[in-house]
């Protein structure tokens, strides 16, 4: 039995969009995936580095995450995700794929996690959990907490994920202006809130 054909997908541009270029790629165009890597891999690359300190296994990750992308691309659908938040949980997928490989450096230390008892991972909370869990249950937790969704969301990605203007804008599938609003907006509002 045959599968449904599917209709010509045209050639990509620069100023083609993340999911005209994902569906490029599933149509097996190869300079769709090359203009995708250039949009994405270095906020990928900056984030990834916030949960790994050994380079070669974030660069590990991240060659496997555009292998995915290429391999997976017919799977994707807008509805359920915007373009940047599934590249994202493929980018994470892959690191931790890498970080539970033999000879891994989980933070620039030697020792594999398979290697710490379970119950002294579970007393050693990262630097990024406790700081997480002073904004979620602190006073800028609960001025969060109040900010509307569109705002928080562009603070969340900016402040605690360490993305730039840009990054967040392309994250969040917002045109960079919006997002700079957003941004200033929010800051604002937060300023109001914890004073």
């Amino acid at each position: 039995m045959r599968g449904k054909r599917r209709a010509p997908v045209p050639p990509v541009t620069e100023q083609s969009s993340d999911g005209d270029l994902l569906r490029a790629i599933a149509a097996a165009q190869r300079d769709a995936l090359q203009l995708l890597h250039r949009r994405h891999a270095g906020w990928l690359r900056f984030r990834l580095s916030g949960r790994c300190a050994d380079h070669d296994v974030v660069d590990a990750a991240l060659q496997d995450t555009f292998v995915a992308i290429w391999r997976n691309a017919h799977t994707y659908r807008e509805t359920s995700a915007e373009p940047a938040a599934w590249i994202w949980t493929i980018a994470v997928r892959r690191l931790v794929s890498a970080l539970r490989g033999p000879g891994h450096r989980w933070l620039g230390g030697p020792v594999p996690l398979s290697d710490v008892p379970e119950e002294q991972l579970a007393l050693v909370p990262s630097a990024e959990d406790l700081v997480l869990l002073h904004v979620e249950h602190g006073e800028l937790g609960t001025a969060l907490d109040r900010l509307p969704s569109e705002l928080r969301a562009v603070i969340q990605v900016t402040a605690v994920d360490g993305l730039t203007v840009k990054e967040a804008a392309r994250y969040l599938g917002l045109p960079e202006g919006t997002a700079k609003t957003r941004l200033m907006r929010a800051r604002a509002r937060l300023r109001e809130l914890l004073t």
